[in-house]
């Protein structure tokens, strides 16, 4: 597998970590979804930002970063 491999795996794996925190009767759904959310995120940032697999000045790049953070930030808005 490559790099980038992996960084969608483990995108998936937060993901999923976080609907099964969400399960947790002490947690609302939504904030374990939301706190996977901010954990894939981060693997995103390493992906897009630290390393890039295309040029930064590619328009899609700065597509995908504006589309992810307003659904994590839009999410984070309707669990608060």
């Amino acid at each position: 597998m490559e790099y980038y491999d992996r960084l969608l795996g483990s995108m998936l794996a937060a993901l999923l970590a976080g609907v099964v925190v969400g399960f947790h009767p002490a947690l609302d759904f939504y904030l374990g979804l939301l706190g996977g959310a901010l954990v894939a995120t981060l693997f995103l940032w390493d992906a897009i930002v630290r390393r890039p697999p295309v040029p930064r000045a590619d328009p899609t790049y700065t597509t995908a970063v504006v589309v992810w953070h307003g659904g994590v930030l839009a999410m984070l808005g309707l669990v608060l």
